[in-house]
C-alpha cells in the first residue's frame, strides 16, 4: 500500500473573525460541533483511509494551544502521527504547504490530502484516492452541487461530465460559470509544490511590476483558491470527485447548528453508540456528554449537542441547538436554533431562540423587517438571561446579562 500523508489547513487567529464571539475563547477549529471538536470529524474520516501515516495541522496559533488536544487525539487514532506546524505569520493556505514542503515530502508520501478544518461534510477521501488512482491524476478535488444563487460565494468548477477532468476553475465569479463548487479537500501529488512555487514566482513579478500593490497583498501569502487552482486546471490531470453526500462549510459562528444537525445525524445513521438512546422525551440524534446531567422531565431534539457538565432543568425544552460545557437551562426554559456558551445561564421559563434553518442552506442569515439578522441565536461564554425572559434572533457577547427581552440585535 502506497503511504500518504495528510494537511489539515487550521487557519490562526487573525482569520475566523466571522466565527466571533465563540471564537474569542477557543480557536474555530477546536469549537465542539455533535460532541466533538470540528477538526476530530477530519481526523474521524482520515483515519478511515488506507495508507495514512501521518496527519499534520498547519496554522499560527501559538503551538499550546493545541498541544493537549493532540495528546488526546493521538490516542484516539493510533494508526497516524498528528503534529502541528506554526506558521511564522498568515501564509494563506498553498503558503503554508510550501514554507513546511520540505517535513510534508518526507519520507516520499506517494499522495497528499489537504483538507481546510472549516468544512463540515463525509470526506468521501477513499472514493477521491481510487478516482486519483484510476485516472493516474496529479490533483483530484472535492465538489458538490448548489444552487445557482449560492455558487457565486465559491470557487466553482467547470469539468468534463464524462471525464471529470477539471476544465476551468474560478474563485467566487462575478458571473455564473457552473454550480459544481469546491469543496475545500484535495488530494495531490507531489507535483503540486512545483504548482506552487510558479504560483510564487508570477506573485513576485506582479509585485515587482506593480509595487503599489504590496501594501494591499501579503507578499508571502499565497492561496491555493485564488493563485493555484486556475492554473492546476490548464497544466495538470486535474479531476473533480462529486459528493452527492452532505456538505457545507463552517464559517460563521451560527453555521455550527446546521453542522452540528448534519454530524449527529450521520452518527445516528451509522448507529454511533455514544449517541442518547431515542425515548418519549429525546428526539433523535441527540449527543449529551456523560458528565452532563439531564432532568428526565426535559425534552431535547432533535439535532441537539450537550456539553460537558451541563445542567438541563424540569420541563426544558431544546430543539437544534448546542449547549456548551458548564451552561445551565433552568426548569421550563426553551432553547431553539442557539448556542449556549460556556458557562452561560438561561434562566426559568426564559425563551432563547433562532429562525429554522435547514441544514442544506448554505447561509446562516435571515430578513426580518428589512434588516438582516443572525437566524442562529447565540449566547457567548458566560451570559445570563433571566427568568422569563425572551431572546430571539441576537448575538450575545460574553459576561452579558439579558434583563428584559431582546429581538434581532447584537448584544456588545
Amino acid at each position: 500500500m502506497a503511504t500518504s500523508k495528510a494537511v489539515i489547513l487550521v487557519g490562526g487567529p487573525s482569520r475566523g473573525t466571522r466565527f466571533r464571539p465563540l471564537s474569542l475563547d477557543l480557536p474555530k477549529p477546536l469549537f465542539d460541533v455533535a460532541g466533538h471538536p470540528i477538526i476530530w470529524h477530519n481526523l474521524k474520516a482520515l483515519a478511515k483511509t488506507p495508507g495514512i501515516k501521518e496527519v499534520i495541522l498547519i496554522g499560527y496559533y501559538d503551538e499550546s494551544v493545541f498541544a493537549p488536544y493532540i495528546k488526546w487525539w493521538s490516542l484516539d487514532y493510533p494508526q497516524f502521527s498528528i503534529k502541528y506546524l506554526r506558521e511564522y505569520q498568515a501564509l494563506g493556505t498553498a503558503g503554508g504547504l510550501y514554507h513546511f514542503r520540505d517535513v510534508i515530502l518526507k519520507g516520499n508520501p506517494s499522495t497528499l490530502f489537504v483538507l481546510n478544518a472549516d468544512v463540515c461534510c463525509s470526506f468521501p477521501l477513499s472514493s477521491m484516492l481510487e478516482l486519483f488512482e484510476e485516472k493516474q491524476a496529479e490533483a483530484v478535488i472535492l465538489g458538490t452541487k448548489v444552487s445557482v444563487e449560492a455558487a457565486s460565494n465559491f470557487g466553482c468548477i467547470v469539468a468534463d461530465p464524462e471525464t471529470k477532468r477539471v476544465r476551468h476553475y474560478v474563485e467566487k465569479p462575478e458571473t455564473h460559470i457552473s454550480n459544481l463548487i469546491n469543496c475545500g479537500v484535495y488530494l495531490f501529488s507531489a507535483s503540486i509544490f512545483d504548482v506552487i512555487r510558479d504560483g510564487m514566482a508570477r506573485k513576485a513579478d506582479k509585485l515587482a511590476a506593480n509595487p503599489a500593490l504590496e501594501h494591499e497583498d501579503d507578499q508571502e501569502a499565497l492561496r491555493l483558491e485564488q493563485d493555484v487552482l486556475g492554473e492546476l486546471s490548464e497544466r495538470s490531470k486535474f479531476f473533480v470527485y462529486e459528493t452527492r453526500d452532505f456538505w457545507r462549510q463552517i464559517k460563521t459562528a451560527g453555521s455550527a447548528v446546521p453542522a452540528n444537525a448534519l454530524y449527529l445525524q450521520q452518527a445516528y445513521q451509522s448507529g454511533a453508540t455514544e449517541l442518547a438512546q431515542p425515548g418519549p422525551n429525546i428526539v433523535a440524534p441527540v449527543y449529551i456528554h456523560p458528565s452532563a446531567h439531564v432532568d428526565p422531565t426535559a425534552k431535547l431534539g432533535p439535532n441537539v449537542s450537550i456539553g460537558e457538565r451541563a445542567v438541563i432543568g424540569a420541563g426544558a425544552r431544546i430543539k437544534e441547538s448546542i449547549i456548551l460545557q458548564d451552561a445551565e437551562i433552568k426548569h421550563d426554559a426553551c432553547i431553539l436554533y442557539s448556542i449556549i456558551g460556556w458557562g452561560s445561564r438561561v434562566g426559568a421559563w426564559a425563551r432563547v431562540e433562532g429562525s429554522p434553518v435547514a441544514a442544506t442552506e448554505h447561509s446562516t442569515s435571515t430578513v426580518k423587517n428589512g434588516v438582516k439578522v443572525q437566524s442562529v441565536t447565540i449566547l457567548a461564554k458566560d451570559c445570563t438571561v433571566a427568568d422569563e425572559v425572551r431572546v430571539q434572533n441576537c448575538v450575545c457577547l460574553p459576561y452579558k446579562e439579558l434583563k428584559r427581552d431582546v429581538v434581532n440585535e447584537v448584544i456588545m
